[in-house]
């Protein structure tokens, strides 16, 4: 009884050392960041919703740049979806974007504009989860919730050496606990930064900075020689590796100096966001699971009907480069092929079909007319033929994908995943440096 109590008295003595010692340290070592110059509740969600996943340093311009252009939740709310996906282009993970301005509505709808202090109503927003309502409610408003992600686990996980599995449900709802019990009176809003900036900045992921701790003298991890070997998490399942061919068709005639896009479909990864074309690379062709060789016929020939499936008069020339991007359960490798458009329209007929997750052949759809243009279109392609079919993941054929021809004074139009950005800039450097002989 004797030996309970005094372990009690002891871990309650480490956690009141632990809250009093490290508001100290946050309240002299804390970083300047934006987000932190107000209390408006608004710009700490926006905060809280592209710091998932992202460090801070990438964040802040996005988020500067972001709230220029969307003040208010009613100017969020307000704004087409297209210009919304734009200002994020870059930070990824593009459905974090879509929930924050379906949420945006919920609070214009529901609440005057004003985002609710209230726990139970800030969990019904669109993309609210445990961490993002609890840092909403304790860094807004002080109140007394937890906010535990990754960080936080790992620095409790460490202090108070707790060995259970962080990648469990069960572990996040203990720690949720702890954490709670942590908060000073009153301190909710700093006591959470305090615990977010620790992790950030002293309690890293990789070589801790155990000297400079201010919580060291009774972290229970250090003391046992585990502060590198905890948190205890298990390994996520690898992205399935997925090798793609990717057409960089270069228009001709009237359309010189301009490039071919698609849209992907309104649902599933990456939605209504801008690409280059491209298609499976099937394994006999030398880039299944990996790198196609750029001199390989039968990459460039697999492309070349895949062009001519989805209605796209182009011949692939020649291997421009390669790219890879990684999303939490699939890892794409391009190898992109400069194309020329041949003669005939794009696309060249009504009954042409292609999937687009597999090459099977697609189930036949009816006629519909292509959607209107998000922007105004640089050059459409032809409005009376049929786009290409994407299809699901099963090979039934979906929604035809709008194209558009672009230059690269077009492109601040159009939302594209980071790799197109990438791939479209790198593409248009090259031309405009072998236009001026450089």
């Amino acid at each position: 009884m004797a030996q309970e109590e005094g372990q009690d008295m002891k871990r309650q003595e480490d956690m009141e050392f632990f809250s009093r010692h490290l508001l100290e340290w946050y309240h002299r070592q804390k970083r300047d960041l934006p987000w932190r110059r107000s209390r408006d509740p608004y710009h700490i969600w926006v905060s809280e919703i592209m710091l998932q996943q992202t460090r801070v340093d990438t964040v802040i311009p996005y988020f500067n740049r972001f709230i220029g252009r969307f003040p208010t939740i009613e100017s969020l709310a307000e704004a087409p979806e297209e210009e919304v996906l734009k200002c994020w282009e870059g930070l990824g993970y593009y459905s974090r974007a879509r929930n924050l301005q379906h949420a945006a509505r919920q609070v214009e709808d529901a609440y005057g504009g004003k985002v609710p202090d209230d726990r139970e109503a800030v969990f019904g927003l669109k993309g609210v989860g445990p961490y993002t309502a609890g840092a909403i409610l304790s860094i807004a408003f002080n109140r007394p919730e937890p906010a535990v992600d990754g960080n936080v686990m790992r620095v409790l996980s460490r202090f108070f050496l707790i060995e259970d599995d962080i990648a469990k449900a069960k572990t996040r709802v203990k720690m949720e606990g702890l954490a709670k019990e942590l908060i000073p009176g009153g301190e909710a809003s700093h006591f959470n930064q305090a615990l977010m900036e620790h992790g950030a900045l002293v309690c890293t992921p990789k070589s801790p900075r155990c000297l400079v701790c201010p919580v060291m003298e009774r972290c229970a991890g250090r003391l046992a020689g585990r502060e590198t070997t905890l948190p205890v998490k298990t390994k996520a399942k690898p992205p399935r590796p997925e090798a793609r061919l990717a057409a960089l068709v270069e228009g001709r005639g009237e359309r010189a100096g301009r490039v071919l896009i698609r849209q992907r479909p309104s649902s599933g990864l990456l939605a209504r966001m801008w690409e280059l074309p491209h298609w499976p690379a099937p394994e006999n062709d030398g880039a299944g699971g990996g790198a196609a060789r750029p001199e390989d016929a039968a990459a460039m020939d697999r492309l070349r009907r895949s062009l001519a499936e989805a209605g796209i008069s182009a011949r692939p020339e020649e291997h421009f480069m390669a790219a890879e991007h990684t999303f939490s359960h699939i890892h794409w490798t391009l190898q992109v092929y400069r194309c020329r458009e041949e003669r005939l329209p794009l696309p060249m007929a009504a009954e042409a079909r292609a999937p687009y997750a597999a090459q099977r052949t697609a189930v036949e759809a009816p006629a519909e007319a292509s959607p209107p243009a998000l922007f105004p279109a640089a050059d459409s392609a032809d409005p009376g033929a049929a786009p290409e079919l994407f299809a699901d993941e099963a090979g039934h054929a979906g929604e035809r994908a709008e194209m558009r021809w672009i230059g690269r004074e077009d492109m601040a139009n159009y939302a594209f995943p980071n790799v197109f950005l990438k791939l479209l800039n790198a593409y248009f450097d090259q031309r405009d440096a072998a236009a001026s002989g450089g």
